[in-house]
């Protein structure tokens, strides 16, 4: 299993309490655009991250995707639906291979049951999920395509990002400080559809931030050079 992002559901369960969900789980594998929910479905079954990340989102009633949020390893899954019995909000698929606890939505529940510290802790968890979407809705109404993106891209750099140095060495720092690579591969389109803007809106924002050189694109490459760049620019 991978490293689990820091603050994540399983990240935060004690060891008795990581042990009790996997004895009442499965471990079930993904492959990269395969689907784990679909939106409108009846609730079946909640899963916990353990390798890979995954992409939440909604269908457009004029077509494309919105994409909702991004999760990596040691993320809870489907536990709104399989809590309050309404079919599924939203659609997940793979963003690459992925390995997943299954639990069945009535042993999710008396797990919680079992442990009223981790109901504890889903209420932060959605507490903390309900101020972003607050937050991304005011985004929306403060800031162009092109502040959206930087703002996407800072939280990528942020939670996927690793040190990058170049084949030829390390040269000059850029004025933000060391470069990042950015280890989550989002197409244009997905990207568009998180940030609420056409593709093309997404495209000419990349291309002003590469004339900035805060950030330089390539064939599933994306590497950022200037990381407080662009948070001034997201501000």
């Amino acid at each position: 299993m991978t490293a689990l992002e820091p603050g994540s559901f399983l990240a935060d369960l004690t060891a008795a309490e990581r042990a009790d969900l996997e004895a009442r789980s499965r471990v079930r594998d993904f492959e990269r655009g395969d689907t784990l929910f679909s939106e409108g479905e009846q609730p079946g079954w909640v899963a916990v991250l353990l390798r890979g990340r995954v992409k939440a989102f909604s269908y457009r009633e004029q077509g494309g995707e919105a994409l909702l949020a991004v999760r990596g390893p040691g993320a809870l899954l489907g536990e709104v639906a399989a809590i309050d019995g309404l079919p599924r909000s939203a659609s997940v698929a793979a963003l690459e291979p992925v390995q997943a606890l299954a639990i069945g939505a009535d042993e999710f529940m008396a797990f919680l049951q079992a442990h009223g510290r981790v109901s504890i802790l889903i209420m932060r968890m959605l507490c903390q999920r309900w101020r972003d979407a607050d937050r991304k809705r005011v985004e929306f109404g403060m800031f162009d395509a092109t502040g959206r993106v930087a703002q996407r891209l800072v939280e990528l750099a942020e939670r996927f990002g690793v040190p990058y140095v170049p084949r030829g060495g390390p040269g000059e720092p850029a004025a933000g400080g060391e470069s990042v690579r950015i280890t989550l591969n989002l197409s244009q389109e997905e990207l568009a559809g998180w940030v609420g803007a056409s593709r093309e809106a997404v495209s000419k924002a990349l291309r002003t931030l590469r004339r900035h050189g805060w950030i330089e694109t390539g064939r599933r490459r994306l590497i950022v050079h200037d990381l407080q760049a662009l948070r001034r620019h997201a501000r």
